[in-house]
């Protein structure tokens, strides 16, 4: 039997910017193309690793619905900010990062204390606001890395630093992955598929980057599936079952002969 064709071609055009980039795979096989879509998908939004704040505190702030002297933001506001806050993180977590920020101005991430495992993306991202110019604020932030979106609640038995104050942290570096199917002719066969899959990142990583890491993580889950399961023949296996249902005709009892019925003299 033939085997099902792969695709021949495989196009990548520019988005609206600099994160975004869109794959077109074609020709992919009738229903292939939504096959492939879902999977790569599935595995870009949930399974690239990524880092993130995951833990803060302000020197001021009691509890995580307080709020800070001489700061316009309270730490449920600030707390959703740095949620927005991307970076790269080139060593072990987490990591300790600090800010330090006097007089009446917009805080944003550029302000954080450079370190040199970790990389800030957005630097003018604002964090909060300082409304009193004598007011001199600062600020610890955790950063770890991770997967996907990781709530507070199943980090609860985690020890963190006393005063810290837990936020979800959201890993992914992904902000948007979606994909559409076409119609295309292949020959006298109109319903080939045609795969666009658009996808948009943080900028932490590149478009193509997620597409490798992705089809390398989904390609070793395949291959570990197709290495650990015997292929077995419906003919061989008939083959192996024959001696077996010949002992199991030896063990069964042997029918008894019948008598023949005497006739009955006149």
């Amino acid at each position: 039997m033939e085997n099902i064709p792969l695709p021949s071609r495989i196009t990548v055009k520019e988005g609206k910017n600099e994160n975004n980039s869109i794959f077109i795979i074609e020709p992919c096989y009738p229903g292939y193309g939504i096959t492939l879509g879902n999977a790569l998908r599935r595995n870009i939004l949930g399974s690239l690793p990524g880092a993130s704040v995951i833990s803060f505190k302000i020197k001021g702030a009691q509890h995580e619905f307080s709020s800070v002297p001489g700061v316009k933001e309270d730490l449920v506001d600030i707390s959703l900010n740095l949620k927005q806050l991307r970076l790269k993180i080139f060593s072990e977590g987490p990591i300790k990062l600090e800010l330090k920020a006097k007089g009446e101005k917009k805080v944003t991430a550029g302000d954080i204390t450079p370190n040199s495992d970790v990389e800030i993306i957005n630097k003018d991202l604002v964090l909060f606001t300082i409304t009193d110019k004598n007011i001199h604020a600062e600020a610890e932030l955790m950063v770890g890395t991770g997967r996907g979106y990781v709530t507070t609640e199943s980090r609860e038995q985690e020890e963190g630093e006393i005063g810290m104050i837990a936020i979800d942290a959201n890993y992914t570096p992904i902000t948007r992955v979606g994909f559409n199917i076409e119609n295309m002719r292949v020959g006298q066969m109109t319903n080939w598929d045609r795969l666009i899959l658009d996808i948009e990142t943080d900028g932490t990583i590149s478009p193509s980057t997620a597409m490798h890491i992705a089809l390398k993580d989904l390609v070793a889950h395949f291959n570990f599936v197709l290495d650990n399961i015997p292929e077995v023949s419906l003919k061989s296996k008939t083959r192996k079952e024959a001696p077996e249902a010949k002992e199991k005709e030896k063990e069964k009892p042997a029918k008894k002969a019948r008598k023949p019925k005497k006739e009955k003299s006149e």
